[in-house]
């Protein structure tokens, strides 16, 4: 099995192991009893948020002087790919909140505003999302519809944002609006709008594929009033902010990957082992572990690609080829794991019994969130062409 304590060659910090052993505790106790209850009820678990704040997961990276743990990227990479080896949909939630939100606000927000913001979100008490996404604007962030009017010393929101995170239960939102003319990436602006505004509200949930314990929803906003004391940053630069939130995004869909292709793997080797035909493991069959080779092999490789993106992050270098570089090659590896993992587990595996089939369901967002395969080969090209 691939497993953290296993993995003596990779050279890990005593924090690392703290954080490993936390999360798998944490998971197997609070996680793990409820997968598949949560999972066909489409249920998000948002009470279990608060235990993870008390443990240190929903402010992994913000330092401890506005309550969060204080760690980097190699400790925050564990946590999500730990949480994910175990459901997928509960790493998805706590990186979408980190990576996010949180980031976003520490990054780019005031003093004021990190003090008043953080240390609810770092506790868990208060559940983050973040708005780019719209219907019509996938990829095409710069084309986004929703608006934002200054009036004196407020902004009024107008439109709606979807494939939110938590956009029905978040209780703080990172939101971009245009302020200028479509197509301008200077025309947007970040702001920072908190459940119970008037005017701001939830409107449909998804009924998703995979995922279906992490909440996706849009959120509406019409006329919506807020403080320019809730602006986050200069006017004209949510755009340029949200690119560079999202080049750290994508080493957190790089982790969830690894846990969903680890997971994936480890059950397939456990039933290759366990299952007989014709008297023996179906292990030793050359075609069952021939397909093995290749799983471990690309999680290594994938791994490789996150401990490095993640290294250059914590370094304060620019990681945007890395980070696509990492997020393309896990999502995708992740993907073909797990459906090789319904494979070897044959018609088993095509049924709830056992976990590959909700590990190939929550694969594909993988994908496709935090910018598509396609999106992030677009990334590299441009990187390696204007180098």
């Amino acid at each position: 099995m691939i497993d953290f304590e296993l993995r003596p060659e990779i050279k890990t910090s005593e924090t690392q192991r703290m954080v490993y052993e936390a999360a798998r505790d944490f998971a197997t106790q609070f996680i793990k009893p409820n997968i598949m209850e949560w999972d066909e009820a489409q249920y998000f678990p948002s009470e279990i948020f608060q235990q993870a704040g008390a443990l240190g997961f929903m402010g992994m990276l913000i330092p401890e002087s506005y309550g969060g743990s204080g760690m980097g990227y190699h400790e925050y990479v564990t946590l999500i790919e730990t949480i994910s080896i175990v459901d997928p949909s509960i790493g998805l939630s706590i990186a979408a909140h980190n990576s996010l939100c949180v980031n976003h606000i520490y990054k780019f927000g005031t003093e004021d505003q990190r003090l008043k913001w953080l240390p609810k979100l770092c506790q868990g008490s208060a559940i983050g999302a973040w708005g780019l996404t719209e219907h019509n604007t996938g990829s095409d962030a710069k084309d986004m519809s929703t608006t934002a009017r200054k009036e004196g010393d407020q902004w009024v929101l107008n439109g709606t944002k979807n494939f939110i995170t938590h956009g029905i239960s978040g209780d703080i939102a990172v939101v971009i609006a245009r302020n200028g003319e479509k197509g301008n990436n200077r025309g947007m602006t970040a702001f920072v709008v908190e459940r119970g505004t008037p005017g701001f509200y939830a409107g449909k949930k998804e009924n998703k594929l995979g995922m279906r314990a992490s909440e996706t929803a849009e959120m509406v906003f019409e006329e919506c009033v807020i403080s320019d004391q809730n602006r986050l940053g200069p006017v004209g630069d949510g755009f340029i902010q949200s690119m560079k939130i999202l080049d750290g995004g994508r080493i957190s869909i790089a982790a969830l990957s690894l846990g969903i292709a680890k997971g994936a793997y480890n059950a397939s080797l456990k039933y290759s082992q366990e299952r007989k035909q014709f008297g023996k493991s179906i292990s030793n069959f050359q075609g069952i572990s021939f397909k093995l080779a290749d799983m471990v092999t690309e999680i290594e490789a994938a791994s490789l690609l996150t401990q490095k993106a993640s290294e250059m992050k914590n370094q304060n270098l620019n990681v945007t080829q890395a980070g696509a570089m990492a997020k393309l090659f896990a999502s995708e590896t992740c993907v073909k794991v797990a459906n090789e993992a319904v494979q070897i587990h044959g018609g088993y595996g095509f049924t709830k019994d056992f976990p590959v089939e909700k590990f190939l369901r929550d694969s594909k967002l993988c994908t496709i969130g935090e910018g598509t395969s396609e999106i992030q080969k677009v990334v590299i090209a441009r990187k390696i062409l204007n180098d």
